[in-house]
């Protein structure tokens, strides 16, 4: 049976992730300590497990957290790369030193009880890459990234990565693709539009699309999120050699694909809730980012993600739509 820790666990890839592991364990085992932590919750939310209110600034809430000696720490607490762009010291404070001052608890932890190495799944972003790009980038690929977000998630990589070499942790950095589509409202992320685009049309709102058309990004959906989380946690980590960081599996698609696909999958009428206004500071973000990711190592370890945006929209649809319909208009 398993202790599990989600940091983070109020945003909506932790709620998915905890409804995930809820349902399907892991490694073929049941959750026996299953504790949420975060800012706040969502009020329809998941009610699994244990919902912890707090901040990762606090040095007490840490040293509770590490003390629990959970087996799998899921590190999702963050701030998006809007906002941490346009705050740089907020940026650095959450997005990294927070990491640091929890790994050195459980590090703590580890060397007061040699027989406890907990397996820590960070997430990791598109962001740690820069330009100029030749095709689909790789994991090895230098990360020189061009925005403060990346760059602190290069720095949280290493992190999780020389830890790992110390014996403190044992741990996997996933570097996530935009997911979409994300139900609830738009944030402050410069990806949030990818999702604003599918997600307000279907829910007969306007939104604004702040990017060319012709932009292509990389994709996957939400449920994908939740596994990828899931599958880095059941991973034999002597498998990656050393190499703890992993571009996952993605659809590759321009924006002009993912309008398409919306009129396929609900209509032309759609896609008339669609405006553009071009945003210079988001594609100021944006246009940093490499295009695709070659993920054949995690693709060979068992990732999987959708092959086509019409599915990465029916899956918003079966499983969010329904929730997102009931918010004010």
């Amino acid at each position: 049976m398993v202790k599990c820790l989600i940091a983070g666990g109020g945003g909506m890839i932790g709620q998915k992730l905890a409804r995930h592991l809820d349902t399907y364990g892991l490694a073929g085992q049941g959750i026996t300590t299953l504790e949420l932590f975060d800012l706040s919750f969502p009020t329809n939310g998941a009610k699994i497990g244990t919902r912890t209110t707090g901040t990762m600034t606090d040095a007490n809430s840490l040293s509770q957290l590490a003390a629990k000696k959970f087996d799998v720490i899921f590190f999702l607490a963050a701030v998006v790369s809007g906002e941490a762009e346009m705050d740089f010291e907020k940026g650095w404070e959450i997005n990294l030193f927070c990491l640091w001052n929890f790994l050195n608890r459980l590090k703590s932890e580890t060397e007061t009880n040699g027989a406890y190495l907990p397996r820590l799944v960070f997430a990791s972003t598109t962001g740690v890459f820069g330009p100029p790009f030749h095709g689909p980038v790789s994991d090895r690929q230098i990360c020189e990234p061009r925005s403060s977000y990346g760059a602190q998630k290069v720095c949280a990589e290493m992190l999780v990565s020389d830890f790992s070499r110390k014996g403190f942790i044992d741990g996997v950095s996933i570097r996530l693709p935009t997911i979409s589509v994300r139900p609830g409202a738009p944030n402050r992320a410069a990806s949030s539009f990818f999702s604003s685009i599918i997600r307000e049309p279907l829910n007969g709102r306007s939104t604004v699309l702040p990017v060319s058309r012709d932009l292509v990004h990389m994709h996957a959906s939400p449920r994908s999120a939740a596994g990828f989380f899931a599958h880095a946690a059941e991973l034999d980590t002597a498998s990656l050699d050393g190499r703890r960081s992993l571009n996952m599996p993605s659809l590759t698609c321009s924006v002009e694909e993912q309008i398409n696909a919306l009129e396929s999958v609900a209509g032309s009428e759609a896609v008339k809730f669609i405006s553009e206004k071009p945003d210079p500071f988001v594609e100021s973000i944006v246009s940093t980012w490499p295009c695709g990711f070659q993920a054949d190592r995690a693709k060979e370890l068992g990732f999987r993600s959708e092959n086509s945006y019409e599915e990465i929209i029916q899956i918003y649809i079966d499983e969010d739509l329904p929730l997102d319909l009931t918010r004010p208009r």
